[in-house]
């Protein structure tokens, strides 16, 4: 038995056999949807291989249940390739994910603006990303399924729920593309001249991985960046990790109402 079979055997021990309709990954600040749901929380620490989160502003705790009558799989916490240096870091849990059943997954992240129209406190959908990191999740993967078609990467009829279940909560949503830097270091002002130049919206260090690999493993995907700053130049701001978990509750509240609308259907 695999890995995943296997966590996915012990998941369904404690949590049900249904499988998630949905599965959301909460980005830095972002972790207060999961005590909505009803259900069963998981510590990673109980699911040998899935990352330690050690990042602040993450909850490393797997919840599954239900949240606007959906059945949903929420990972409050992502690893990030500037932790280990490994892109694929979130590579089993997306795995296990698929193995529960589930086929849809959205993912949040915090992110700086590269828009002076977008300030922190919005939001974006993202259209599209572009891997300025320079590696990819699937390096090493030892069969031509690592060729994998990135055209629909941003799926675009959960997009279009997306932007409908703004619309009727009245929060403004624009789509935008989002540049994957590795980080942990913030970008410099000459990198956000350069991603404005390439055509990038907001900035940040997670997600386009997760995409990749949900991409990969045949799992329809969606993303929305909750903006926390301006990018570096483009404000006054002392930009730091402290700043985006203080100004991530801002958007997290916006979020969390067109997510819940969008559950709804």
């Amino acid at each position: 038995m695999s890995r995943s079979a296997e966590l996915a055997r012990l998941i369904r021990e404690r949590a049900g056999d249904r499988a998630p309709e949905y599965g959301l990954i909460l980005g830095s600040g972002l972790g207060g949807l999961s005590e909505a749901v009803e259900g069963v929380a998981i510590p990673y620490s109980d699911l040998p291989g899935f990352p330690h989160a050690g990042v602040s502003g993450h909850v490393p705790k797997l919840v599954l249940g239900s949240l606007e009558g959906r059945r949903v799989a929420i990972f409050g916490g992502r690893a990030h390739y500037y932790e280990s240096g490994r892109a694929d870091a979130m590579r089993l849990p997306l795995e296990v994910l698929r193995e529960l059943g589930c086929e849809r997954l959205i993912l949040t992240n915090a992110a700086g603006s590269l828009r002076p129209e977008m300030p922190p406190g919005s939001l974006m959908l993202l259209s599209d990303h572009i891997a300025f990191a320079g590696t990819n999740p699937l390096i090493g993967e030892p069969d031509e399924a690592r060729f994998v078609p990135m055209t629909d990467a941003h799926d675009r009829d959960l997009r279009a729920a997306l932007t409908a279940a703004a619309g009727a909560e009245g929060i403004a949503l624009p789509e935008g593309v989002y540049c994957w830097f590795s980080g942990p270091s913030f970008e410099t002002p000459a990198e956000i001249r350069a991603a404005r130049v390439l055509g990038a919206d907001a900035v940040g260090m997670s997600t386009v991985p997760e995409i990749i690999l949900g991409r990969f493993l045949g799992l329809r995907c969606a993303a929305i960046s909750v903006i926390t700053n301006m990018g570096a130049g483009l404000s006054d701001e002392a930009i730091s990790h402290a700043h985006t978990k203080a100004m991530a509750p801002l958007g997290a509240a916006q979020l969390e109402r067109v997510l819940r609308r969008f559950l709804r259907g």
